[in-house]
């Protein structure tokens, strides 16, 4: 059985050796778009997941998916001669969604940005209620 080290390690070659065998396996221009992001082995390195984002609309990021599913036994053929290891893992390639997620995060913290500013403009110029400390105690009352 091997660690979680090993199954780090080997991922980090899975996903250099994919990014290198998607240039020279596939010969497609579709592919130059493509980046692999990361790869994940599981602990019996017998899995390995290979996450990627495709520069380009949803037309060609649904193309490059195809051409993916149809070519994974041949990238996994390569991996297989680059590996040394006794058992050549099982290839599953995922679109990557954090580039996505990571937009839609920039947007909201913009909108709160706005919010942020749009407030500030209202405050400018206005005092507090209740004077600045509206919890004064009695006794500093009496005192003054």
């Amino acid at each position: 059985m091997a660690d979680s080290a090993r199954a780090a390690r080997l991922a980090q070659r899975v996903k250099v050796l994919m990014a290198q065998s998607l240039r020279n396996v596939i010969k497609d221009e579709r592919i130059d778009n493509v980046t692999v992001t990361d790869a994940r082995v599981t602990n019996d390195l017998q899995h390995a997941t290979v996450y990627y984002t495709v520069l380009g609309e949803a037309e060609l990021k649904a193309e490059v998916a195809e051409l993916l599913v149809q070519k994974t036994g041949a990238l996994r053929k390569e991996l297989g001669r680059n590996l040394t290891i006794r058992l050549t893992p099982t290839v599953e390639f995922v679109p990557d969604e954090i580039p996505e997620s990571a937009s839609h995060l920039e947007e909201l913290l913009a909108k709160a940005r706005e919010k942020d500013a749009e407030l500030a403009a209202l405050r400018e110029g206005k005092t507090f209620a209740g004077g600045e400390d509206p919890y004064k105690k009695e006794s500093e009352e009496d005192e003054e």
